[in-house]
């Protein structure tokens, strides 16, 4: 019992050490930021219209904190909706693409060259298209999601190791077991970059989907009210709370890498059990 207890006693201190070291940065960070921002408005005295400090900011968040929690939960719902959306819809295509390469040739130059339009320049055009409503929305999110997504996970099946895909299928391997056991572990680093990479640009998409074609509010829509009438502070609460969104949307991505890829953080498979 001595021995589990002094075993006991020395991993508190690394498990404390594991959380803080990962937490201390970014909240030091936060801090100077708020630091900085404080000072430069007192100093220079810079008016409230121009920029309030961050005490008259989190006022107003507290004065308007239904208003702002009711758009972050739309945004956050349109986000999720096209972020699974495009990052499924861009597995798929790639997967489609590495099996067939007469599709690879000719839907790769297209993706290609639809990268080089601005996807606020097709909001409007999808709007008339599909209308008012979450549609477009979710179409604005999934494109942003899309291209990165499809890139990604066509390098990583190309870099499969081909004695690896010869031996497996000399052992008498389907197409289907070469893609579940070999094909696709490779494409988890690769996508997990990709949709890290994309969970903070996908948060510019689902404000500009607001901004064109929003019909039930959300974080873009208080962002546009607050900019036509001249409430600084407003705007800076609405940025908060998207900020917000790319750090949890940005968190839920390694929490899910986490989970799918054991193998980078523990030399022995994790047990799923009923607890």
């Amino acid at each position: 019992m001595t021995d589990a207890r002094r075993l006991t006693s020395e991993r508190k201190p690394l498990l404390l050490k594991k959380l803080l070291l990962p937490l201390g940065g970014p909240l030091a960070a936060l801090l100077l930021v708020l630091l900085v921002w404080d000072l430069a408005v007192r100093i220079y005295h810079i008016p409230p219209y121009v920029l309030p400090s961050p005490e008259q900011t989190w006022q107003h968040m507290l004065s308007d904190m239904p208003v702002l929690l009711q758009g972050f939960r739309i945004t956050f719902v349109t986000f999720v909706m096209g972020f699974v959306l495009g990052a499924g819809a861009g597995f798929i295509f790639a997967v489609l693409m590495d099996a067939t390469p007469w599709i690879r040739s000719i839907l790769y130059p297209i993706l290609i060259a639809s990268q080089a339009v601005p996807v606020i320049a097709i909001a409007a055009a999808l709007t008339i298209w599909l209308g008012f409503g979450l549609a477009p929305k979710l179409v604005i999110v999934a494109l942003v999601v899309f291209f990165p997504v499809v890139v990604n996970v066509l390098d990583g099946l190309n870099s499969v190791d081909k004695d690896m895909l010869n031996l497996v299928k000399s052992m008498g391997g389907s197409r289907w077991s070469i893609f579940r056991y070999v094909k696709l572990p490779a494409t988890y680093t690769p996508l997990f970059s990709a949709l890290k990479l994309s969970a903070t640009f996908s948060v510019t998409g689902a404000v500009i989907g607001e901004w064109t074609a929003s019909t039930s509010g959300g974080l873009g829509a208080y962002l546009l009210q607050a900019n036509s009438r001249l409430n600084t502070a407003g705007t800076f609460s609405a940025i908060a709370f998207l900020a917000l969104l790319g750090v949890v949307s940005f968190l839920l991505v390694i929490l899910l890498e986490y989970l799918m890829t054991p193998w980078r953080t523990s030399a022995t498979a994790r047990r799923w059990g009923r607890k």
